[in-house]
Parts: structure tokens; C-alpha cells; sequence
């Protein structure tokens, strides 16, 4: 009796699964009923599992750069020592090939490199105060000639709106020679903050050619033995993929160095050593930095020495860019890096986006080394060659 009242009252386990139909088992996976997970399409599942993945990882990743934000000092410097041990590395390995000690050949490099950095300033600053005048005169000679050429046919443009327009520009040079030739940074603050990122940056790059080796094996040292060496791989290759960007970048913008040079030269334009040293910089910006310093050249040589010359100019700078496409990046910076221009140019733009002109310039190189290392990884482990 008391059997038949429990089975009327629905008291027994096998009455809910009656209730929830044959299709309908709790998969323990889920925690939900297999029936209802069924009715759900597999990309929709695929897409949701997919998405809150995602989610979090971005949300990770705008924390991380919160934090490297607020900590830019030190991020800043540290990544420029990275890339200026890139470039030195390979001068103290030489060094010490031929014998020299690691602490000798490291700053042999490292004064090579403050050498030459410091000579350059001390040029481009002597030039320009020297220059300088010399190009407001110029600046007004053009303006003159520019001015009978749009008041005469077919512009037939007012004589004082132009003295006007033209009157200006000169007016600002004049009036901006000390920011044109290089403004005195004020505030303790920026002042600070840049001598104590020149000094971390110098005492990084120096550690990093000189103990490089031994902090790597200290960073790879808590893996097990066989990811040990899929992530030495894959260290190397970023390294080494990194080091050819900076020396082939390095390579490709002292041509465009030169070439700019013997242009300006050639034609007699002022500001020769600044506009190259420019142009230098400018190529470590893919894409951009020589477009932003072509400009800027050809907008002195047009107000210095006309129309035409600046025509040259502006012929020159495409030349150069077309080598710089078909045969200087493909046969100097090599086939290392494996970036489609399309992926270069996304890069930038968001390394631009996120960091500035500092995140322009690591945009490429960071993408290229992240690019190699990830290829090593999905590799399954086996000996080096």
C-alpha cells in the first residue's frame, strides 16, 4: 500500500525522467538537459564558446595596457634597449670573435653608439643655426616670385592678399627660429623623466649584451626539458628575426639618407644635414615615416628654391620609394619577417593608435618577432640544426 501511494504521489526518480522524455539525459559537461542542448545549432555554440574566450582575453589585455601605460617610463626605455641591443649585438659578437673580453666589446658598442649619436646632434644643431637665416632670405625670394607669378595670368590673384598669405609664412619663421632650431625643454618633470629614461636605457642595453645569454637560461629555466627547448626555439627566432629587421632597416635608411642628402646638395637647398637625418629616422616608421619626412623636404625646397626644384625633389622621393618596395626591403631586410604590406600597414595603424609615434615604431618588429616565435612554438619539439 504504501509502495502504490509513493508511485500515485510521483515520489520515484523514474517519474521526472518519464517527465523529461527519452532525449532528454543531463550531460555533465553542461549541467543541462542533452535534448536542449540539441536544439541549439553547433555553430551558434561554437560562436558563443568562441566569443567569451575573446571577451576575456581583451579584457586582459586592456588591463595589461593600462598598466603599461601607467609604468611608460620604464617600458618605454626598456623597449628601446631591446632594439638598440638588436642593433649593437651583432658588432660585440664580432668583437668578441676576434678575441675581446664581453665586457670590453660591450661598450666598445656602446660608445661607438653614444658617439655617433652625439656627433649627429652636434651637426644637425650646428647647421641649422648657420643655415637658418640664410633660409628666411630665400623663403622671401620665393615669396616675391610666387607673387608676380599668381598676380599675373591666368590667376590674376590680388597683389595684397598674396603679400599677405606670403607675408605670413615669413613673418613665422622669424618669429620661430628657436623652435625651428630646437626648444629648451622646461619643467622638472619632463627633464627628469628623460634623464632617468636615457640613463635606464643605457644600463639595460648594457646588461643585455652583456649577460643576454645568462638572463635568457635564467627566463627559460623553470620549463620542463622538452617545452624548454620549444621555447629556446622560439626565442631565437624572434631574436633573430628581430635583429634582421633593425640591421636591414638601419641599411635601407641610410640609403635613403644619402640619396636625400646628394639631392639637396645637388639642387642647393638649405637645411641638407637635418632633412637627411629626417629621413633617417623616418624609415624605421614603415610606410609613414618617409612619406611624413618627403613631405616636409619637399615643403622647404618649395619655399627656398621654387616650384621646379621641388618637382625634383618629389621625383626623387618616388624613385626611392619604388626601390625601396621592389628591391631594397625584399633583398636587404630579406624574407625573414613573412608580413604582407596589408598586415604592415594595419600594424601600424594600431601600434599609432595605442601608443603614438613610439607604438608606430615597434609596431613592425614586435609583430614580425611575436610572428616567428608563435611559428616555433606550434612546432612540434625536436633538435636544433
Amino acid at each position: 500500500m504504501e509502495a502504490q501511494t509513493a508511485g500515485k504521489d510521483g515520489g520515484g526518480p523514474g517519474d521526472s525522467q518519464r517527465e523529461r522524455g527519452p532525449g532528454s539525459e543531463i550531460d555533465p559537461a553542461t549541467a543541462t538537459p542533452r535534448r536542449d542542448r540539441d536544439n541549439v545549432p553547433g555553430w551558434l555554440r561554437t560562436g558563443a564558446g568562441y566569443s567569451w574566450r575573446l571577451l576575456l582575453l581583451a579584457a586582459a589585455l586592456y588591463l595589461l595596457g593600462r598598466v603599461l601605460g601607467h609604468l611608460y617610463i620604464v617600458v618605454v626605455p626598456c623597449t628601446a634597449a631591446l632594439l638598440l641591443t638588436a642593433l649593437l649585438e651583432p658588432l660585440a659578437e664580432r668583437l668578441r670573435k676576434h678575441g675581446w673580453g664581453p665586457m670590453s666589446s660591450t661598450w666598445t658598442a656602446l660608445l661607438a653608439a653614444i658617439i655617433v649619436v652625439a656627433g649627429m646632434g652636434v651637426l644637425i644643431t650646428n647647421r641649422v643655426q648657420a643655415e637658418y637665416p640664410s633660409l628666411v632670405i630665400q623663403v622671401r625670394h620665393t615669396s616675391t616670385q610666387i607673387e608676380h607669378w599668381l598676380a599675373g595670368a591666368p590667376f590674376h590673384l590680388h597683389t595684397a592678399n598674396v603679400e599677405s598669405i606670403l607675408g605670413n609664412v615669413t613673418r613665422y619663421l622669424s618669429q620661430h627660429r628657436s623652435a625651428v632650431e630646437g626648444t629648451v625643454v622646461t619643467g622638472g618633470r619632463i627633464v627628469a623623466e628623460t634623464l632617468a629614461g636615457l640613463v635606464l636605457m643605457f644600463f639595460v642595453t648594457f646588461f643585455l649584451m652583456k649577460d643576454g645569454d645568462q638572463i635568457w637560461n635564467w627566463l627559460t629555466g623553470g620549463f620542463r626539458a622538452e617545452s624548454k627547448e620549444r621555447v629556446d626555439r622560439a626565442g631565437h627566432a624572434a631574436w633573430k628575426a628581430l635583429v634582421f629587421y633593425i640591421r636591414g632597416t638601419v641599411v635601407v635608411a641610410a640609403i635613403h639618407a644619402t640619396v636625400m642628402a646628394i639631392t639637396l646638395t645637388a639642387i642647393g637647398a638649405p637645411l641638407v644635414a637635418p632633412l637627411a637625418l629626417l629621413m633617417f629616422v623616418g624609415a624605421f616608421i614603415p610606410i609613414v615615416g618617409a612619406l611624413v619626412a618627403g613631405v616636409l623636404a619637399v615643403l622647404v625646397v618649395l619655399a627656398a628654391k621654387g616650384l621646379l626644384l621641388a618637382l625634383i625633389v618629389v621625383v626623387v622621393l618616388v624613385v626611392m620609394n619604388q626601390v625601396e618596395s621592389h628591391l631594397l626591403q625584399p633583398q636587404v631586410v630579406g624574407k625573414m619577417l613573412h608580413l604582407h604590406p596589408l598586415a604592415v600597414i594595419l600594424v601600424l595603424a594600431i601600434g599609432g593608435v595605442v601608443a603614438g609615434i613610439f607604438g608606430a615604431m615597434i609596431a613592425v618588429p614586435l609583430t614580425a618577432a611575436i610572428s616567428r616565435a608563435a611559428t616555433e612554438l606550434h612546432r612540434s619539439a625536436r633538435p636544433s640544426p
